[in-house]
Protein backbone atom coordinates (compact mmCIF):
# COMPACT_ATOMS: atom_id res chain seq x y z
CA UNK A 1 0.00 0.00 0.00
CA UNK A 2 2.84 2.37 0.78
CA UNK A 3 4.38 1.77 -2.59
CA UNK A 4 1.18 2.79 -4.40
CA UNK A 5 0.86 5.84 -2.20
CA UNK A 6 4.18 7.19 -3.40
CA UNK A 7 3.28 6.41 -6.94
CA UNK A 8 0.09 8.42 -6.58
CA UNK A 9 2.01 11.41 -5.26
CA UNK A 10 4.60 11.35 -8.02
CA UNK A 11 2.20 11.20 -10.94
CA UNK A 12 0.71 14.72 -10.58
CA UNK A 13 4.20 16.17 -10.20
CA UNK A 14 5.37 14.46 -13.36
CA UNK A 15 2.33 15.72 -15.26
CA UNK A 16 2.82 19.29 -13.99
CA UNK A 17 6.48 19.19 -14.96
CA UNK A 18 5.59 17.94 -18.41
CA UNK A 19 2.99 20.68 -18.96
CA UNK A 20 5.38 23.38 -17.73
CA UNK A 21 8.09 22.10 -20.03
CA UNK A 22 5.81 22.09 -23.04
CA UNK A 23 4.59 25.64 -22.29
CA UNK A 24 8.16 26.91 -22.01
CA UNK A 25 9.13 25.19 -25.24
CA UNK A 26 6.14 26.75 -27.03
CA UNK A 27 7.07 30.21 -25.82
CA UNK A 28 10.69 29.74 -26.86
CA UNK A 29 9.54 28.51 -30.25
CA UNK A 30 7.29 31.55 -30.69
CA UNK A 31 10.08 33.91 -29.72
CA UNK A 32 12.46 32.27 -32.12
CA UNK A 33 10.02 32.71 -35.02
CA UNK A 34 9.88 36.54 -34.69
CA UNK A 35 11.64 38.27 -37.57
CA UNK A 36 14.43 40.63 -36.67
CA UNK A 37 13.92 43.67 -38.87
CA UNK A 38 15.62 47.10 -38.98
CA UNK A 39 13.69 50.06 -37.61
CA UNK A 40 14.45 53.75 -37.56
CA UNK A 41 13.28 56.47 -35.20
CA UNK A 42 12.11 59.57 -37.03
CA UNK A 43 13.71 62.84 -36.01
CA UNK A 44 13.55 66.45 -37.18
CA UNK A 45 16.40 67.91 -39.17
CA UNK A 46 17.29 70.87 -41.36
CA UNK A 47 17.70 70.37 -45.09
CA UNK A 48 17.63 72.16 -48.42
CA UNK A 49 14.80 71.48 -50.88
CA UNK A 50 15.59 71.73 -54.59
CA UNK A 51 12.52 71.72 -56.80
CA UNK A 52 12.79 71.45 -60.62
CA UNK A 53 10.92 73.54 -63.20
CA UNK A 54 11.03 72.98 -66.95
CA UNK A 55 12.93 75.83 -68.62
CA UNK A 56 12.90 77.30 -72.13
CA UNK A 57 16.35 78.73 -72.88
CA UNK A 58 16.68 81.72 -75.19
CA UNK A 59 19.47 84.06 -76.23
CA UNK A 60 19.37 87.56 -74.75
CA UNK A 61 19.17 88.77 -78.36
CA UNK A 62 17.84 86.71 -81.22
CA UNK A 63 16.74 88.46 -84.39
CA UNK A 64 15.87 87.51 -87.93
CA UNK A 65 18.09 89.13 -90.55
CA UNK A 66 15.96 90.20 -93.52
CA UNK A 67 16.77 92.27 -96.58
CA UNK A 68 15.14 95.68 -97.00
CA UNK A 69 15.38 95.93 -100.80
CA UNK A 70 14.54 93.64 -103.68
CA UNK A 71 17.33 92.30 -105.87
CA UNK A 72 19.76 89.51 -106.63
CA UNK A 73 21.79 88.09 -103.73
CA UNK A 74 25.29 88.72 -105.03
CA UNK A 75 27.60 87.69 -102.16
CA UNK A 76 27.38 85.76 -98.88
CA UNK A 77 30.31 86.78 -96.68
CA UNK A 78 29.72 84.47 -93.68
CA UNK A 79 29.07 80.81 -92.98
CA UNK A 80 26.49 79.15 -90.78
CA UNK A 81 27.40 78.85 -87.10
CA UNK A 82 30.16 81.46 -87.27
CA UNK A 83 30.68 84.27 -84.79
CA UNK A 84 30.36 87.78 -86.25
CA UNK A 85 31.02 91.25 -84.88
CA UNK A 86 28.67 94.20 -84.94
CA UNK A 87 28.79 96.00 -88.30
CA UNK A 88 30.46 93.08 -90.10
CA UNK A 89 29.16 92.55 -93.69
CA UNK A 90 26.94 89.49 -94.02
CA UNK A 91 25.23 89.68 -97.43
CA UNK A 92 25.52 91.81 -100.57
CA UNK A 93 22.63 92.47 -102.94
CA UNK A 94 23.39 93.68 -106.46
CA UNK A 95 23.42 97.49 -106.22
CA UNK A 96 23.61 98.60 -109.89
CA UNK A 97 19.96 99.65 -110.04
CA UNK A 98 20.23 101.59 -106.77
CA UNK A 99 23.32 103.46 -107.91
CA UNK A 100 21.40 104.60 -111.01
CA UNK A 101 18.51 105.79 -108.85
CA UNK A 102 20.89 107.67 -106.60
CA UNK A 103 22.47 109.44 -109.56
CA UNK A 104 19.01 110.34 -110.88
CA UNK A 105 18.01 111.74 -107.50
CA UNK A 106 21.20 113.78 -107.29
CA UNK A 107 20.59 115.18 -110.79
CA UNK A 108 17.02 116.14 -109.84
CA UNK A 109 18.35 117.89 -106.76
CA UNK A 110 20.87 119.85 -108.85
CA UNK A 111 18.08 121.03 -111.16
CA UNK A 112 15.94 122.02 -108.21
CA UNK A 113 18.79 123.95 -106.66
CA UNK A 114 19.40 125.79 -109.97
CA UNK A 115 15.71 126.68 -110.25
CA UNK A 116 15.73 127.91 -106.68
CA UNK A 117 18.73 130.15 -107.38
CA UNK A 118 17.10 131.65 -110.46
CA UNK A 119 13.81 132.19 -108.65
CA UNK A 120 15.60 133.83 -105.77
CA UNK A 121 17.29 136.28 -108.16
CA UNK A 122 13.95 137.00 -109.80
CA UNK A 123 12.44 137.72 -106.40
CA UNK A 124 15.19 140.24 -105.64
CA UNK A 125 14.56 142.02 -108.96
CA UNK A 126 10.81 142.17 -108.37
CA UNK A 127 11.32 143.49 -104.85
CA UNK A 128 13.52 146.34 -106.18
CA UNK A 129 10.88 147.29 -108.80
CA UNK A 130 8.16 147.28 -106.15
CA UNK A 131 10.21 149.57 -103.93
CA UNK A 132 10.57 151.99 -106.89
CA UNK A 133 6.85 151.62 -107.46
CA UNK A 134 7.40 150.44 -111.01
CA UNK A 135 5.20 147.40 -110.47
CA UNK A 136 2.50 146.61 -107.94
CA UNK A 137 3.10 144.75 -104.66
CA UNK A 138 1.07 141.79 -105.92
CA UNK A 139 3.90 140.93 -108.30
CA UNK A 140 6.16 140.55 -105.29
CA UNK A 141 3.72 138.12 -103.70
CA UNK A 142 3.67 136.01 -106.87
CA UNK A 143 7.48 135.91 -107.01
CA UNK A 144 7.66 134.93 -103.35
CA UNK A 145 5.18 132.08 -103.95
CA UNK A 146 7.28 130.80 -106.85
CA UNK A 147 10.35 130.76 -104.61
CA UNK A 148 8.48 128.88 -101.90
CA UNK A 149 7.40 126.25 -104.44
CA UNK A 150 10.92 125.84 -105.78
CA UNK A 151 12.33 125.50 -102.24
CA UNK A 152 9.76 122.77 -101.56
CA UNK A 153 10.97 120.98 -104.68
CA UNK A 154 14.53 121.27 -103.41
CA UNK A 155 13.50 119.73 -100.08
CA UNK A 156 11.71 116.91 -101.88
CA UNK A 157 14.76 116.30 -104.08
CA UNK A 158 17.00 116.16 -101.02
CA UNK A 159 14.74 113.52 -99.45
CA UNK A 160 14.80 111.52 -102.69
CA UNK A 161 18.59 111.60 -102.62
CA UNK A 162 18.58 110.46 -98.99
CA UNK A 163 16.13 107.66 -99.80
CA UNK A 164 18.21 106.50 -102.75
CA UNK A 165 21.33 106.63 -100.61
CA UNK A 166 19.62 104.54 -97.91
CA UNK A 167 18.44 101.95 -100.43
CA UNK A 168 21.95 101.70 -101.79
CA UNK A 169 23.28 101.12 -98.28
CA UNK A 170 20.59 98.48 -97.69
CA UNK A 171 22.20 96.36 -100.40
CA UNK A 172 24.99 95.61 -97.93
CA UNK A 173 23.48 93.73 -94.96
CA UNK A 174 25.54 94.08 -91.79
CA UNK A 175 25.39 92.39 -88.37
CA UNK A 176 23.38 94.52 -85.91
CA UNK A 177 25.32 93.11 -82.91
CA UNK A 178 27.90 90.48 -81.96
CA UNK A 179 26.53 86.97 -82.24
CA UNK A 180 26.32 83.55 -83.87
CA UNK A 181 24.95 83.12 -87.39
CA UNK A 182 22.16 80.58 -87.79
CA UNK A 183 21.24 78.61 -90.93
CA UNK A 184 21.43 80.44 -94.27
CA UNK A 185 18.64 79.06 -96.48
CA UNK A 186 19.50 80.97 -99.68
CA UNK A 187 22.42 80.77 -102.09
CA UNK A 188 24.26 83.47 -103.99
CA UNK A 189 22.42 84.41 -107.21
CA UNK A 190 18.92 84.05 -105.71
CA UNK A 191 16.38 86.73 -106.52
CA UNK A 192 14.97 87.89 -103.23
CA UNK A 193 12.01 90.09 -102.42
CA UNK A 194 11.97 92.75 -99.76
CA UNK A 195 11.68 91.16 -96.33
CA UNK A 196 13.09 87.74 -97.27
CA UNK A 197 14.64 85.84 -94.35
CA UNK A 198 18.38 85.64 -94.88
CA UNK A 199 19.40 84.13 -91.53
CA UNK A 200 19.08 84.62 -87.78
CA UNK A 201 21.60 86.09 -85.38
CA UNK A 202 21.88 85.17 -81.69
CA UNK A 203 23.79 86.94 -78.95
CA UNK A 204 24.61 84.06 -76.57
CA UNK A 205 27.03 85.86 -74.26
CA UNK A 206 24.26 85.49 -71.67
CA UNK A 207 21.08 83.43 -71.82
CA UNK A 208 17.54 83.75 -70.55
CA UNK A 209 15.75 80.77 -69.00
CA UNK A 210 11.96 81.10 -68.84
CA UNK A 211 9.99 78.86 -66.49
CA UNK A 212 6.57 78.79 -64.81
CA UNK A 213 5.71 78.82 -61.11
CA UNK A 214 2.37 77.48 -59.83
CA UNK A 215 0.44 80.26 -58.14
CA UNK A 216 0.63 78.77 -54.62
CA UNK A 217 4.40 78.24 -54.88
CA UNK A 218 4.83 81.76 -56.25
CA UNK A 219 3.04 83.23 -53.24
CA UNK A 220 5.19 81.21 -50.84
CA UNK A 221 8.34 82.20 -52.72
CA UNK A 222 7.51 85.92 -52.49
CA UNK A 223 6.65 85.65 -48.79
CA UNK A 224 9.93 83.89 -48.07
CA UNK A 225 11.89 86.61 -49.88
CA UNK A 226 10.22 89.29 -47.77
CA UNK A 227 10.01 87.61 -44.36
CA UNK A 228 12.95 85.18 -44.47
CA UNK A 229 15.48 86.32 -47.11
CA UNK A 230 17.96 83.63 -46.13
CA UNK A 231 15.43 80.85 -46.63
CA UNK A 232 14.93 81.42 -50.36
CA UNK A 233 17.45 82.87 -52.81
CA UNK A 234 17.26 84.47 -56.24
CA UNK A 235 20.13 82.19 -57.26
CA UNK A 236 19.07 79.21 -59.37
CA UNK A 237 20.74 76.13 -60.82
CA UNK A 238 20.32 74.86 -64.39
CA UNK A 239 20.43 71.18 -65.32
CA UNK A 240 20.86 70.56 -69.05
CA UNK A 241 19.12 68.02 -71.26
CA UNK A 242 21.91 65.48 -70.71
CA UNK A 243 21.29 65.56 -66.95
CA UNK A 244 24.50 67.46 -66.11
CA UNK A 245 24.63 70.71 -64.16
CA UNK A 246 25.46 73.90 -66.04
CA UNK A 247 28.64 75.39 -64.62
CA UNK A 248 27.24 78.89 -64.07
CA UNK A 249 24.59 79.90 -61.54
CA UNK A 250 21.74 82.10 -62.68
CA UNK A 251 19.78 84.96 -61.15
CA UNK A 252 16.03 85.41 -61.25
CA UNK A 253 15.59 88.83 -62.87
CA UNK A 254 11.91 89.33 -63.63
CA UNK A 255 8.45 87.99 -62.88
CA UNK A 256 5.61 88.59 -65.32
CA UNK A 257 2.70 90.77 -64.22
CA UNK A 258 -0.14 88.32 -64.82
CA UNK A 259 -1.05 84.78 -63.75
CA UNK A 260 -2.19 82.64 -66.68
CA UNK A 261 -5.78 81.63 -66.04
CA UNK A 262 -5.57 78.44 -68.09
CA UNK A 263 -2.60 77.00 -66.16
CA UNK A 264 -2.74 78.88 -62.87
CA UNK A 265 0.95 79.74 -63.15
CA UNK A 266 3.17 82.78 -63.53
CA UNK A 267 6.31 83.05 -65.64
CA UNK A 268 9.77 83.80 -64.28
CA UNK A 269 12.93 84.74 -66.15
CA UNK A 270 16.44 83.87 -64.98
CA UNK A 271 19.68 85.03 -66.57
CA UNK A 272 22.78 82.84 -66.91
CA UNK A 273 26.30 83.87 -68.01
CA UNK A 274 27.42 81.77 -70.98
CA UNK A 275 31.17 82.44 -71.31
CA UNK A 276 31.93 79.14 -73.08
CA UNK A 277 28.99 79.43 -75.48
CA UNK A 278 27.63 76.04 -74.41
CA UNK A 279 24.02 77.19 -74.21
CA UNK A 280 22.26 77.89 -77.49
CA UNK A 281 19.00 79.57 -78.37
CA UNK A 282 16.06 77.14 -78.17
CA UNK A 283 17.72 74.70 -75.76
CA UNK A 284 15.80 73.08 -72.89
CA UNK A 285 16.66 72.20 -69.33
CA UNK A 286 15.41 72.31 -65.76
CA UNK A 287 15.71 75.16 -63.30
CA UNK A 288 16.26 74.14 -59.67
CA UNK A 289 15.30 76.59 -56.94
CA UNK A 290 16.70 75.93 -53.46
CA UNK A 291 14.65 76.54 -50.32
CA UNK A 292 15.88 75.88 -46.81
CA UNK A 293 13.53 73.70 -44.72
CA UNK A 294 14.03 73.79 -40.95
CA UNK A 295 13.02 71.07 -38.45
CA UNK A 296 11.25 68.78 -40.89
CA UNK A 297 10.49 65.09 -40.43
CA UNK A 298 12.08 62.90 -43.09
CA UNK A 299 11.26 59.28 -43.95
CA UNK A 300 13.71 57.02 -45.83
CA UNK A 301 12.56 56.04 -49.29
CA UNK A 302 13.04 52.33 -48.42
CA UNK A 303 10.41 52.61 -45.70
CA UNK A 304 7.64 53.88 -47.96
CA UNK A 305 5.22 51.88 -50.09
CA UNK A 306 2.27 53.08 -52.13
CA UNK A 307 -1.28 51.75 -52.32
CA UNK A 308 -3.78 53.44 -54.65
CA UNK A 309 -1.79 56.68 -54.87
CA UNK A 310 -1.38 56.91 -51.10
CA UNK A 311 1.91 56.62 -49.23
CA UNK A 312 2.28 54.28 -46.27
CA UNK A 313 4.86 53.12 -43.73
CA UNK A 314 4.79 50.52 -40.99
CA UNK A 315 4.89 52.12 -37.54
CA UNK A 316 6.02 50.06 -34.55
CA UNK A 317 4.04 50.33 -31.30
CA UNK A 318 5.32 49.69 -27.77
CA UNK A 319 4.52 45.97 -28.12
CA UNK A 320 6.64 45.72 -31.28
CA UNK A 321 3.54 45.31 -33.41
CA UNK A 322 3.48 46.81 -36.90
CA UNK A 323 0.67 49.11 -38.00
CA UNK A 324 0.14 50.54 -41.49
CA UNK A 325 0.20 54.31 -41.30
CA UNK A 326 -0.61 56.63 -44.20
CA UNK A 327 1.11 59.99 -44.51
CA UNK A 328 1.27 62.89 -46.97
CA UNK A 329 4.73 63.61 -48.42
CA UNK A 330 5.65 67.18 -49.22
CA UNK A 331 8.52 66.47 -51.61
CA UNK A 332 11.26 63.93 -52.22
CA UNK A 333 14.81 64.96 -51.33
CA UNK A 334 17.57 62.53 -52.30
CA UNK A 335 16.71 59.19 -50.58
CA UNK A 336 14.07 60.71 -48.28
CA UNK A 337 10.53 62.01 -48.30
CA UNK A 338 9.79 65.16 -46.33
CA UNK A 339 6.61 64.60 -44.33
CA UNK A 340 3.82 67.12 -44.72
CA UNK A 341 1.47 65.40 -42.28
CA UNK A 342 0.71 61.95 -40.86
CA UNK A 343 4.02 61.17 -39.09
CA UNK A 344 5.86 62.78 -36.19
CA UNK A 345 9.32 62.88 -34.72
CA UNK A 346 9.80 59.96 -32.37
CA UNK A 347 7.77 57.48 -34.41
CA UNK A 348 9.53 54.16 -34.95
CA UNK A 349 9.25 53.06 -38.58
CA UNK A 350 10.20 49.83 -40.31
CA UNK A 351 13.25 50.79 -42.32
CA UNK A 352 13.02 48.18 -45.09
CA UNK A 353 11.40 44.86 -45.91
CA UNK A 354 7.85 46.16 -46.16
CA UNK A 355 7.00 43.51 -48.77
CA UNK A 356 7.68 40.71 -46.27
CA UNK A 357 5.45 41.89 -43.41
CA UNK A 358 1.78 42.68 -42.84
CA UNK A 359 -0.38 44.82 -40.61
CA UNK A 360 -0.51 43.58 -37.00
CA UNK A 361 2.63 41.47 -37.28
CA UNK A 362 4.94 41.37 -34.25
CA UNK A 363 8.65 41.65 -34.99
CA UNK A 364 11.94 41.81 -33.19
CA UNK A 365 13.15 45.38 -33.87
CA UNK A 366 16.76 46.01 -34.77
CA UNK A 367 17.50 49.75 -34.43
CA UNK A 368 19.78 51.07 -37.13
CA UNK A 369 23.26 52.07 -36.04
CA UNK A 370 24.17 55.77 -36.44
CA UNK A 371 26.78 54.89 -39.09
CA UNK A 372 24.15 53.11 -41.16
CA UNK A 373 21.76 56.02 -40.91
CA UNK A 374 24.48 58.46 -41.91
CA UNK A 375 25.32 56.37 -44.98
CA UNK A 376 21.74 56.75 -46.19
CA UNK A 377 21.82 60.56 -46.06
Amino acid sequence: MKKYKYAGLLLPAIVALFVTGCSSTAKDSKTEKLQELPVITLTTRDTVIEKPYVADIQAIKNVEIRNRVRGFLEHIYVDEGKFVKRGQPLFKINDREFKVKLNQAKAALSNALADAKATELELGRVKMLVEKKVISKSELDVAQSKLNAVEATVAESRSMVQSAQDHLEYTLVRAPFDGIIDRIPLKAGSLIDEGTLLTSLSDISSMYAYFSFPENEYLQYVRNLKTAPGKTSNKVKLVLADGLDFAQQGDIETVESEIEQSTGSINFRARFPNPQGLLRHGATGKIYISTRADSVVMVPQQSVFDIQDKSYVYVLDKNNKLHMQSFIPLIRVSHYYIVKEGLNAGDQVLFEGTQNVNDGMVIKPKPLKPATRLAMQ
